[in-house]
């Protein structure tokens, strides 16, 4: 709490910058440095030409300020959403080239929302718990003012005193106000929406220079009247955690683990780090006093870097929790991140090679020096490597690991809960190549911004389906969800790390444990990515171990990417109507295409994605079941794909043992319509000891024999272990220890 108030004794000792403009994400200075090396023929300069022209397009066309009444895709959002990023545009092209149009096309749109503005109430849709009066959310009014201020910063010395009066009495201030004390739900949380609350009002404030709105920015409101027991529609607590710091300074303390992991994934990590970068960007600016880019050993520079390497081989960021798929290091939020980290910090040369795998830059002076930079550095391809992100603000409630070994990337996520975008997928992973998704999350039931689907909102199959436990890769037990779908109970636990380790360039492992998703019921899953030279990709074992003290129903479903080849089981389709796999916790809408009993200790299955072969092979027990299954069932609007699964299920069971293996091998060609390596090359996998200590186990193909040993409750590397089993004495050092037992 000193902090706090230190920082607040020094808010309002800046009276050295009171009036410079621009002085928010463009500055005096700034400008001058773009126009003395402007037409050097960078990437900024192919940034001003586009720009340029689609500024003078759209003063061509005229501008266009509806009566709010839209969803999200509908025409009043769009258009709403293309004026602020036009003013933002149009203000930084005043700024650097000095032609009056486009101060003048700024000006004039913002009296127009000035006299929009006082004439409207919530916007009609009142379908937020936060509705909004320009768009259907706050959110989106927050975006619409971060944006906006920029814009107004620029052409503020253009402006008469009387216009600016206008502006801020009549549009900037009541909007503000609306943001923060009459939507205290939206403003106060430790959440990405408050974070675009905050800078939206803090980044006005600083425009203004208004310090009563700077104030509440930097800490939230005083007295909010928000119980700590308040939840937005059941997805996630008002106030995290019991916090009740409020405010800008709050997000920064609350939103990251010490490794600058956002607690509700990469996916809105991305959205968010847009204003957390851009206010902080402003403060750096305008109150350098406060050193925000150094709070909290650098917070923001090391989500920007953990933000990087949560992305797949392709440059997705891993789809997790409420993610659309598809979104890039591309993506403007990042191009952004990645050019003002750089302009920060000129050391990070790193963000270089980011930036130039972009193609683009950010239109300011931070663009403008990556570009500057690009022309003189040569780079080097982004290194990513093998990482361990602890989740939480003291980085103790579980995290991600994102593990790779050449272009095989696996994402294993035992995490908290993820506030109201988490889903209920504790020790899930997912599995990625350099050709694609292998095996996937499902990410969010949401189309973003098409009008047609729920006006861009989550569709109500991303609560019944896509956060379910039975949509990911991890064990659901008695076809419920974990900790009954709650996420009230949910936030109440989180997984723990058991071990990993990355040190070994043939081997990575990653091991931890879940003990609250249900009752009685302890999880432990052990993956290894293995390369060894008898196999052409790296392999992916998997050990999951379960106890309880009653029998349950254990299902592991594999939700594949790609189309069923072959299987060494009955895996006939059904020859009549399809059936609903179960009721509720997700199982409704899946199809149970077919389902037979195990009759071979080896489960295998092949399938084909991406131009290329893989193979699954799963020790089983006697009566053990395969279901395959397609997800679409109780979808009347078609919302959901049409994703197929292989769910291994065994019944009445207490202590129950997963252990597969997933090769990638061989390839097809379309061309000369020549397949190679289709075929797995394991021939056989076994278990030699299983207890809750110790997993003993082997596998082989044509040529060798491999030995796994685990320890499940000691992690100390230096540890000897001992197991007797089948008659003989195994012996062995550490956690996992992996080697050929024999040549054949």
């Amino acid at each position: 709490m000193i902090k706090y108030l230190i920082i607040g004794i020094l808010i309002g000792n800046y009276s050295a910058l009171l009036g410079q403009h621009p002085s928010l994400t463009l500055t005096v200075a700034g400008v001058e440095r773009i126009q003395s090396g402007l037409g050097s023929g960078t990437l900024f300069d192919a940034q001003l030409a586009e720009i340029r022209a689609e500024i003078d397009n759209a003063i061509a066309d005229g501008m266009h300020v509806p009566i709010p009444k839209d969803m999200a895709g509908g025409y009043t959002h769009q258009q709403h959403k293309s004026n602020y990023k036009l003013m933002h545009k149009a203000g930084n092209l005043y700024q650097i080239t000095g032609e009056e149009k486009y101060a003048a096309y700024v000006k004039e749109m913002l009296l127009v929302y000035a006299e929009l503005y006082p004439t409207l109430s919530l916007h009609p849709t009142m379908k937020s718990y936060a509705t909004g009066k320009l768009f259907w959310q706050c959110l989106n009014d927050a975006n619409w003012l971060v944006f906006t201020s920029q814009a107004y910063d620029c052409i503020y010395n253009y402006l008469s005193a009387q216009e600016r009066q206008k502006l801020e009495s009549e549009l900037f201030v009541p909007y503000a106000n609306f943001l923060s004390e009459e939507n205290p739900r939206f403003f106060n949380r430790i959440h990405n929406h408050c974070t675009w609350a905050n800078a939206a009002v803090g980044m006005i404030a600083l425009a203004m220079d208004n310090d009563t709105l700077l104030e509440k920015a930097m800490y939230g409101l005083k007295d909010d009247g928000v119980s700590p027991e308040k939840m937005e529609t059941g997805r996630g607590y008002i106030i995290k955690n019991g916090v009740r710091q409020k405010g800008f300074l709050a997000q920064l303390d609350h939103s990251f683990s010490p490794e600058g992991y956002f607690s509700e994934g990469p996916y809105y990590q991305r959205y968010a780090i847009f204003p957390f970068l851009v206010f902080s960007h402003a403060l750096h600016n305008k109150r350098p006093d406060l050193k925000i880019f150094e709070y909290r050993n650098r917070i923001l520079q090391k989500a920007t870097n953990t933000l990087l390497q949560l992305t797949d081989p392709n440059g997705n960021f891993f789809a997790i929790n409420d993610a659309q798929k598809g979104m890039t290091y591309k993506a403007f939020e990042v191009v952004t991140a990645v050019d003002l980290m750089y302009l920060v910090d000129h050391t990070q040369k790193n963000l270089l090679e980011w930036a130039r795998k972009q193609e683009l830059v950010s239109f300011d002076e931070a663009g403008f020096l990556v570009a500057e930079a690009l022309e003189k550095t040569k780079v080097n391809e982004p290194a990513k490597e093998s990482q361990f992100f602890g989740d939480g603000v003291d980085g103790d409630e579980g995290g991600i690991a994102a593990m790779r070994l050449g272009s095989t990337e696996l994402l294993f996520k035992f995490s908290a809960q993820g506030m109201g975008h988490g889903h209920f997928d504790r020790l899930s992973y997912s599995l990625y190549d350099s050709a694609g998704e292998v095996v996937q999350d499902y990410g969010a039931v949401r189309w973003v911004n098409v009008d047609q689907k729920g006006g861009g909102r989550y569709l109500p199959e991303n609560k019944t389906f896509g956060k379910q436990t039975i949509a990911h890769n991890t064990i659901v037990v008695n076809e419920a969800s974990q900790f009954d779908a709650s996420v009230k109970k949910a936030t109440r636990d989180h997984p723990t790390l058991y071990y990993a380790d990355f040190s070994d360039s043939q081997m990575q492992v990653v091991s931890a444990v879940e003990n609250g998703a249900y009752n009685n019921v302890s999880q432990h899953r052990t993956i290894v990515l293995l390369q060894d030279p008898e196999f052409d990709n790296p392999l992916v074992l998997d050990f999951f171990s379960i106890n309880a003290p009653i029998a349950n129903t254990y299902d592991l479903p594999l939700w594949y990417c790609g189309h069923f080849m072959q299987s060494n089981f009955n895996s006939a389709k059904e020859s009549t109507s399809l059936n609903q796999l179960g009721s509720d916790a997700g199982y409704q809408h899946i199809w149970k295409e077919s389902e037979s009993e195990v009759d071979n200790s080896q489960l295998r299955f092949n399938w084909f994605g991406n131009k290329q072969f893989y193979t699954i092979s799963s020790y089983a027990d006697k009566n053990d079941k395969v279901i395959m299954g397609r997800a679409g069932a109780n979808d009347p609007n078609y919302n959901l794909r049409s994703d197929p699964v292989m769910i291994h299920r065994k019944e009445n069971t207490k202590n129950a043992l997963f252990f597969n293996i997933i090769e990638s091998h061989g390839k097809y060609s379309t061309t000369s319509e020549i397949p190679s390596n289709p075929y797995g090359q394991l021939e056989g996998l076994d278990v030699i000891y299983a207890d809750e200590n110790y997993i003993l186990s082997t596998f082989s193909n044509a040529n060798s024999t491999w030995q796994v040993f685990l320890s499940l409750k000691d992690n100390d590397e230096e540890a000897l272990h001992t197991v007797v089993a089948e008659g003989k004495t195994y012996t062995w050092q550490g956690v996992v220890k992996i080697g050929k037992a024999a040549s054949k």
